[in-house]
């Protein structure tokens, strides 16, 4: 028996809650979970507030749905409790020091413009006012900048007005579903997709509707029957299977929002680190349609450490961010943003931008090559061509625990993608940016002697 009672806390999420609690106590190990109708009669509940509590335990994997027999409790799901299991020692010590870690959004400490930058900063520094507050949205020069790269590098149509300077990717989300929660308490996210959206998204109180991720993008008929007003998206090069949606899709996509009047959250990942294709123009630039909300950073191409991203919202709801957040003043310090202006308006962030390209693609093609020369036909390789990493799938039976555990004692890091993402496939984030070019190799050489002991 569940025990549901009013209270701040919404009922369907209650109900997720304790259902969550029976599955990871082993209490409804294999069982089939009550019918929608029949907890709604039991309970006394609206069908929504069931509908919500079972879509967001199948989008965390804790459940499954067998068309025409209903829910059942993931088979996997008890897997996935070891594997957790397995990795708590991890992450109990993050501090560790590894030979090898194959983290998928790191560079080597070699790449950053070190000397540029100091120069850039010192300059700043002698110059700025540091005796008042910085503007909520970001600098005027900086935002100025932004918009004006934007425009030529990935088609995005906008003023410095509709662009907000974020504290990062979470800092960008929580801004987002702040400025929508009064038009709606629903979000559309990719299946599988990035798990830090639907966290974000979950904390401001909305329910999450999972979108199924076709060869074409999301799948446009299920988005339709969702009902959803607000859906995120990956367009460029999903995570984490790397779908690329075409333009004619784009194009459904934003007359889905401008008919049904809802927004699409454009999160432009790996754009700009793309090695083989010429990115696709963003979805926000497609006939100035005021119906995406674009979001970038420059953490992938520049430096993580640095925690700058961006928001360009439409201008119809510029009035409500400002009404909204009308207490606070920008989280990125008003040197990073001066000194980053500075570096896109004297050139040098397209030459870093090509330089990196350059640099990673050659390190991409490296790890590729060493991935297929020393683990041959054991796995498969499911993502590449931009971004830090490569994700590779075992095409052999192989003990994932046995793996972690052994990599582990050898000082190797690795990252599954169930981790941060929703897919529930074993696929490990094989990460290159954090390695110089002559330890590529030996990295792969050190982790295939220990991937061929576990393999069954």
């Amino acid at each position: 028996m569940y025990k549901l009672e009013k209270s701040s806390t919404p009922l369907y999420i209650q109900l997720y809650e304790q259902i969550k609690e029976d599955i990871k106590n082993k209490n409804l190990t294999g069982k089939k979970l009550l019918s929608i109708r029949k907890m709604c009669q039991e309970y006394k509940l609206s069908k929504t507030t069931v509908e919500s509590a079972y879509n967001q335990l199948y989008a965390e994997g804790y459940i499954e749905s067998h068309p025409q027999k209903g829910y059942f409790v993931s088979e996997d799901i008890y897997k996935e409790f070891k594997k957790q299991k397995s990795n708590i020692k991890n992450k109990e010590n993050p501090d560790k020091k590894y030979k090898y870690n194959f983290f998928p959004a790191q560079y080597s400490d070699d790449v950053f413009p070190k000397k540029l930058w100091s120069k850039l900063h010192n300059k700043i520094i002698s110059s700025s006012n540091f005796g008042i507050y910085p503007n909520k949205q970001g600098d005027l020069g900086f935002r100025k900048q932004i918009a004006k790269y934007l425009e030529s590098s990935r088609a995005v149509s906008c003023t410095e007005e509709q662009i907000v300077v974020c504290s990062g990717f979470s800092d960008s989300m929580f801004i987002i579903a702040n400025i929508l929660k009064e038009f709606t308490n629903t979000i559309g996210i990719e299946e599988p997709g990035y798990k830090v959206v639907q966290k974000v998204f979950q904390q401001v109180g909305y329910k999450i509707k999972p979108i199924s991720i076709t060869s074409q993008g999301v799948d446009l008929k299920q988005l339709e029957r969702s009902k959803s007003k607000l859906i995120y998206v990956t367009p460029s090069h999903q995570y984490p299977t790397g779908v690329t949606i075409p333009i004619s899709n784009r194009i459904k996509l934003i007359n889905w929002a401008i008919k049904n009047n809802s927004y699409i959250i454009e999160d432009d990942y790996d754009s700009e680190l793309s090695y083989y294709n010429r990115p696709v123009p963003s979805l926000q630039g497609i006939n100035n349609n005021q119906k995406v909300i674009y979001t970038g950073t420059f953490s992938k191409a520049l430096s993580p450490a640095l925690r700058v991203s961006y928001i360009v919202l439409p201008k119809e709801l510029l009035k409500v961010y400002k009404e909204i957040f009308d207490f606070s003043f920008s989280g990125v310090p008003i040197d990073i943003q001066k000194t980053l202006e500075l570096f896109i308006k004297e050139g040098f962030w397209d030459k870093h931008i090509r330089k990196m390209r350059t640099l990673n693609k050659k390190k991409h093609e490296l790890m590729k090559k060493a991935i297929q020369t020393y683990l041959k036909e054991s796995v498969k390789i499911v993502r590449e061509g931009s971004g830090l990493a490569i994700l590779i799938k075992p095409t052999v039976k192989i003990d994932m625990n046995m793996l972690q555990n052994l990599l582990e004692e050898n000082l190797i890091k690795i990252y599954p993608v169930h981790f941060d993402s929703s897919l529930k496939d074993e696929v490990i984030n094989i990460g290159f940016g954090c390695f110089k070019e002559e330890e590529i190799t030996p990295a792969i050489v050190s982790f295939s002697k220990i991937w061929y002991k576990a393999v069954l």
